[in-house]
């Protein structure tokens, strides 16, 4: 245990005040933060990420934010690579690795240490694979996948059309079942020695109220020209799918008005939320608090962090 490298991660739904406390724990602990968020990664889509200015980070070093251009693909496992590599350069330094942010995915996939192997694609593959899914539909495929992949195919919902795709492709071209791929990715032991905090509301309407006064906020500070500017200068790719920016579109776009943009926006982020705790909850590791029963947030952190 002593070899393995602490770290501290704070998850949770959006807007649930996972910077807050993690720069919190940072400055208490001698830390620096490791962002785990999909669409933070990207220059200049700061309102629609809600990513930390200046002054909400209080001198805090963040890592792994605002260092793409939104043209450029990224992957879990590139983003695995570099939050490990992170993780040794704080800790080698004498400071405490504190990871934050709300794309399950890449959280789990750190703190468990999947590993992902590296496989050639085959473009032509993959256009014949979406080509199928276009005509035949999602619920199609996902059937196709039941019969080589049951525990995969149990998982996936129509509308996961890259995921769908993604499984089939790896099937197709490799014999290897997606299911069989992420048995093997967890044979490596983790090398960190983790403390997980969730934040979240015991009063799922409390939250959901957070969530639209956030909207609210973003809106004030500029979210709709960030969009504007946005779809100026990209179209495509997977940045354009972040929550904040196509929502706006069809109001951009003169299709609907801005009031009922707005609602779409908080309606999808609500959504977003309640995602995020359910694929968080599966994780037994994670020691929850409901921030709206709770007086002194830092202080049930620091009661966490101090025991485990």
């Amino acid at each position: 245990m002593n070899d393995r490298i602490r770290i501290i991660a704070v998850v949770g739904p959006t807007a649930s005040g996972k910077t807050a406390l993690a720069v919190q724990i940072a400055k208490k602990y001698g830390g620096e933060i490791i962002s785990a968020d999909s669409m933070q990664i990207y220059k200049g889509m700061d309102i629609a990420t809600a990513k930390p200015t200046e002054e909400e980070k209080q001198g805090i070093p963040h890592h792994l934010m605002d260092f793409l251009e939104p043209t450029e693909s990224f992957s879990v496992s590139q983003y695995v690579d570099l939050a490990h590599r992170a993780a040794v350069d704080i800790s080698s330094r004498g400071r405490l690795p504190v990871l934050c942010g709300g794309t399950g995915l890449y959280v789990r996939s750190f703190l468990e240490n999947i590993t992902f192997a590296q496989e050639d694609t085959d473009p032509a593959l993959r256009e014949e694979i979406a080509g199928r899914y276009e005509t035949l539909g999602g619920q199609s495929l996902i059937d196709h996948i039941r019969s080589f992949d049951p525990v995969t195919a149990d998982k996936l919902l129509p509308s996961q059309r890259k995921r769908i795709i993604r499984v089939i492709e790896l099937y197709e071209s490799t014999g290897r079942t997606m299911s069989q791929q992420l048995e093997d990715s967890r044979k490596e032991p983790s090398p960190y020695d983790v403390t997980a905090i969730g934040l979240t509301c015991a009063d799922r309407q409390k939250l959901y109220d957070r969530i639209n006064r956030r909207v609210d906020i973003m809106l004030s500070q500029g979210l709709l020209e960030e969009a504007r500017q946005f779809y100026a200068g990209y179209k495509g790719q997977t940045a354009s799918a972040a929550i904040g920016y196509k929502e706006l579109k069809p109001y951009l776009d003169g299709e609907i008005s801005l009031e009922q943009a707005v609602e779409k926006l908080k309606q999808e982020t609500r959504h977003y939320a309640k995602r995020q705790l359910t694929w968080f909850r599966r994780d037994e590791y994670i020691r929850w608090i409901e921030t709206d029963k709770c007086a002194d947030i830092l202080s049930e952190a620091e009661k966490i962090i101090d025991t485990l």
